[in-house]
């Protein structure tokens, strides 16, 4: 009943400056993310409110061999999320639950997916399962002809502790993606803030 939200969001995307170019100036769209280990299923990737970070990924994507990644860059998005899988839903993480048993039941025990550590964190930054069980509840909801999600949105928490003893990290975002291509309304190059006048 509340899966709908109202209203409008900023969000931003790392990418290379050739890409938000593209995107800008020929009315092109971002591309899927189709990967195993996507965090949120598969969908066009955005940080919620946080055009520091999109650009922060960038530049770590840029030091991966092979990275498409020249010039790290970001570009901005006015967002209806529609129909929304939101993760910050207790209602939603009930349901996630129950695509993972879903997932269970088709998968051999030692074939399902697994979310791995990657590098010298020590935090699960492939989520192959993760990205599994999402995958099967759209799957499931288009086969029983249900409304599919537009959108599904979550909360992460990652990174080094801010300080001893920390509930909070480096690096804790909230992660859109996007199923619908048609919830993005606008795309926008971020401006730097002006500071001889208060922020609006």
């Amino acid at each position: 009943m509340y899966s709908t939200r109202a209203g409008l969001i900023l969000a931003f995307h790392g990418c290379d400056k050739s890409v938000v170019d593209k995107v800008l100036n020929s009315n092109d769209i971002l591309k899927n993310s189709e990967n195993h280990h996507d965090w949120l299923g598969h969908g066009i990737y955005f940080w919620e409110n946080s055009p520091s970070r999109a650009l922060e990924f960038a530049k770590h994507l840029m030091t991966r061999k092979n990275s498409s990644i020249k010039v790290p860059a970001v570009i901005g998005a006015v967002i209806d999320l529609g129909f929304c899988f939101d993760l910050l839903d207790y209602e939603n993480l009930k349901l996630l639950k129950g695509g993972y048993n879903l997932l269970v039941l088709t998968q051999i025990a030692s074939q399902l997916p697994q979310n791995k550590k990657t590098g010298e964190s020590d935090e699960l930054l492939l989520r192959n399962l993760d990205c599994a069980v999402i995958q099967t509840l759209h799957r499931v909801r288009e086969e029983e002809k249900f409304n599919p999600f537009d959108s599904v949105r979550g909360v992460f928490w990652e990174g080094k502790e801010l300080y001893p003893n920390a509930g909070f990290r480096e690096k804790d975002h909230i992660q859109i993606c996007i199923r619908n291509p048609n919830c993005i309304k606008g795309f926008f190059l971020p401006r730097i803030l002006n500071n001889k006048f208060s922020k609006i």
